[in-house]
């Protein structure tokens, strides 16, 4: 009998698995294609095949009764979540979940200034990209509230870690904001956040929301700067806004649009959690000692 199943198994998704399978739990995934498949298998998780981008010939995906991690982000372009539509109607009352931990983004507040960002701060997308992740809530609660089932929403700010730093684009001469034009950013380390997830999981409640982020406000600028020190490349040049505007893609513009300064507490107080990397710095210490991967995730996930 399957326990878990996991919508959408990228980096996160296979780390919890990891999490799970080693605690005995059977699990299903869902993979894109034959080859994401086969590594789930190989991982020791039932694969399911499912195209979500698509209305027609959506595979059967038993979920009865089961507990279910969504991490699938939505499709490119639009202001709704197609594939979350798409997964909502394989639900019914006869394939109805226990429960679903959502992943959703810190995006959905908007620019909040210098204002600190609570769960009760009101949501205001300014960009498609959060609003599809509106629309992937609100999608979710309606089916939540109709067949019965507990959702639990993080809200995450962004993601670093082993394999999620951006020494690609340093080495490609990356270039980031003076830092008094900058604005306030979050960061979660990946595996703080495969732990959130799991214990969000066991503590939560139905039609919670939890704000996830390391606690700690700085700038991009600072996130790029640092990665750069500790991997000895060239620090990124710093441009003014107006020569940002000139230079930079209409993507990296767009976040470095808002601004968002988020408080962490009512996660740590509900969920009883207490985070490994609460600063990038222990983060990043971390990441360049290299990835223990599992081993180093489990540490204090029973707190």
């Amino acid at each position: 009998m399957i326990d878990y199943t996991i919508i959408g198994c990228g980096d996160i998704g296979k780390r919890v698995a990891g999490e799970l399978l080693a605690h005995g739990n059977k699990m299903q995934a869902t993979a894109h294609g034959a080859e994401g498949a086969e590594e789930l298998t190989t991982l020791g998780v039932v694969p399911i095949v499912a195209n979500f981008d698509c209305r027609e010939n959506l595979p059967e995906l038993p979920v009865h009764r089961q507990r279910i991690f969504y991490f699938m982000p939505p499709q490119g372009g639009g202001s709704i979540d197609a594939r979350m539509a798409n997964f909502c109607r394989m639900l019914s009352p006869d394939n109805c979940p226990q429960r679903i931990v959502y992943i959703s983004t810190s995006g959905v507040y908007g620019d909040c200034g210098d204002d600190l960002v609570t769960e009760e701060t009101p949501i205001n997308p300014q960009t498609s990209r959060a609003k599809r992740r509106v629309s992937a809530e609100n999608q979710l609660r309606d089916k939540a509230k109709e067949l019965g089932f507990d959702l639990i929403i993080l809200r995450v700010t962004g993601i670093y870690g082993p394999g999620r730093l951006p020494l690609a684009q340093l080495h490609r001469g990356h270039q980031v904001l003076r830092p008094e034009d900058s604005p306030v950013t979050n960061r979660i380390h990946s595996f703080d956040l495969v732990r959130i997830c799991l214990v969000a999981m066991e503590r939560g409640e139905a039609g919670d929301i939890f704000n996830v982020c390391d606690g700690q406000q700085s700038s991009m600028s600072e996130y790029f700067t640092a990665i750069a020190d500790l991997y000895a490349l060239p620090r990124p040049q710093q441009l003014t806004w107006n020569e940002a505007q000139q230079v930079m893609n209409p993507l990296t513009l767009s976040f470095l649009q808002e601004s968002r300064r988020m408080t962490n507490q009512h996660m740590l107080e509900k969920l009883g959690i207490k985070l490994l990397y609460p600063t990038l710095e222990a983060g990043l210490a971390m990441c360049r000692q290299g990835d223990d991967a599992q081993a180093i995730v489990s540490k204090g996930i029973n707190v």
